[in-house]
């Protein structure tokens, strides 16, 4: 048996370096022990359990043995983010009670006089907290393209410049921003600007933000880190110490923190998330080759398709992409968007996405009606536009399903 393995052990050994960095090899080992050893408990639990306690005994007044509160520390919330820390290559991890609690907390390292420069087509909730929370805090933001001319991203920094927020893809135009590039350019100017990358529609399987420079990565891991619609919950990554100790203060004083269960859950979901980006890839990407072919469909946006104006830049800084679409329909009418939305089966239609099951919206009057009208059509955030979240379920029902919708849609149209 030995001679018969070692062969293509040394092979694997040879095509480590590729295999990790571009194929997430032992990614799939990370989400299922990193965090869950069975040691950890008197039980040797193989699945770390769910501690509910809100306190912890004390063996003596003010000194806590592991934990004191479970606000500012709970073990399977450590698990978890330790888990998550290692999906992202980081060495710290920090959970929330959602992306948007993430976010807020934060924002707490600014103050008021600060700058932040954000990409422009962000996931509407970040839009609506800089622009009507923190505007009244006095801190300014300012929306700007970093697709077409990443360089250009020096022009929008300032002296009062602290934090650069990439989203990539964006939500929902699926427009990537050189991350490296970015990140080098920032630091550049000044290496005490913090740049962000949000990784939600990416995930720690086909992007690490931290690796091309960022200094943190944020997911709402209420999408496809978690993967099953029952969890909401954000985290920020980072590698830098300070940063964190920083940030678990501020997660312990603002309180936002997720509860023990929704941890356990979370975690759960990771153990499967490498089989499930893969199967959402391979059916998002032959749902997209069937959007360019039919002629229904004015435009489709998915990275991985050659046609994606950024491909090139897919190519170099990601190894895939999930299951997220974006297209437009023949004369971008609402009433032909709506028409075929109401007509599908299998896709529901509903905000968020990354679930198992698939998903379509209108982002114009659903994730981003928060977005100024204006900036929307800026954007070609259209009230045509359609995200499509597609799921695990059988690429060819799917297929079926989209084609007998899209006949509906243009029915009136077409005499039928």
């Amino acid at each position: 048996m030995e001679g018969e393995l070692s062969a293509p052990l040394q092979k694997a050994d040879k095509d480590e370096e590729y295999q990790r960095e571009i194929l997430g090899t032992r990614f799939e080992t990370d989400a299922i022990h990193v965090g869950q050893e069975p040691e950890r408990w008197p039980g040797q639990a193989v699945v770390p359990p769910i501690s509910m306690a809100t306190t912890f005994k004390q063996l003596e007044p003010g000194k806590p043995v592991l934990y004191e509160y479970s606000r500012c520390g709970n073990p399977t919330r450590q698990c978890l983010e330790e888990c998550l820390a290692s999906l992202e290559k980081a060495k710290y991890a920090l959970t929330f009670s959602s992306g948007l609690g993430a976010t807020t907390t934060f924002m707490f390292l600014l103050k008021s006089g600060d700058h932040i420069v954000s990409i422009d087509d962000v996931y509407g909730g970040t839009g609506r907290l800089f622009r009507r929370c923190m505007a009244p805090m006095g801190i300014e933001s300012s929306f700007v393209d970093m697709s077409t001319d990443p360089s250009s991203i020096v022009k929008h920094l300032k002296p009062t410049t602290r934090l650069v927020w990439i989203e990539s893809p964006t939500n929902p135009l699926l427009k990537l921003a050189d991350i490296k590039l970015i990140s080098t350019l920032v630091h550049e100017f000044d290496p005490t600007i913090m740049v962000v990358v949000d990784n939600t529609f990416a995930t720690s399987f086909f992007q690490r933000p931290l690796e091309l420079g960022a200094d943190f990565v944020l997911h709402s891991l209420t999408k496809y880190m978690n993967g099953h619609s029952d969890v909401v919950m954000g985290c920020l990554m980072m590698n830098n110490e300070e940063y964190y100790k920083q940030l678990s203060f501020l997660q312990y004083a603002i309180g936002a923190v997720p509860s023990p269960f929704d941890c356990y859950l979370v975690n759960r979901g990771l153990k499967t998330l490498a089989v499930r980006m893969n199967q959402h890839m391979a059916s998002a990407l032959t749902i997209a080759q069937y959007f360019e072919k039919n002629k229904y469909i004015e435009r489709v946006i998915y990275p991985g398709l050659e046609s994606h104006p950024q491909y090139a830049l897919y190519k170099k800084q990601m190894s895939g992409f999930s299951g997220m679409i974006s297209i437009y329909l023949k004369g971008d009418e609402v009433e032909k968007s709506r028409r075929f939305l109401k007509h599908l089966k299998l896709f529901t239609t509903a905000e968020s996405l990354g679930g198992y099951e698939s998903l379509v919206e209108l982002p114009a009057v659903m994730t981003h009606a928060s977005v100024p009208e204006e900036h929307r059509r800026q954007l070609g955030i259209t009230d045509g536009l359609i995200r499509m979240s597609v799921g695990l379920e059988n690429v060819r029902d799917l297929l079926e399903d989209i084609e007998d919708a899209l006949q509906y849609a243009f029915s009136e149209t077409d005499g039928k």
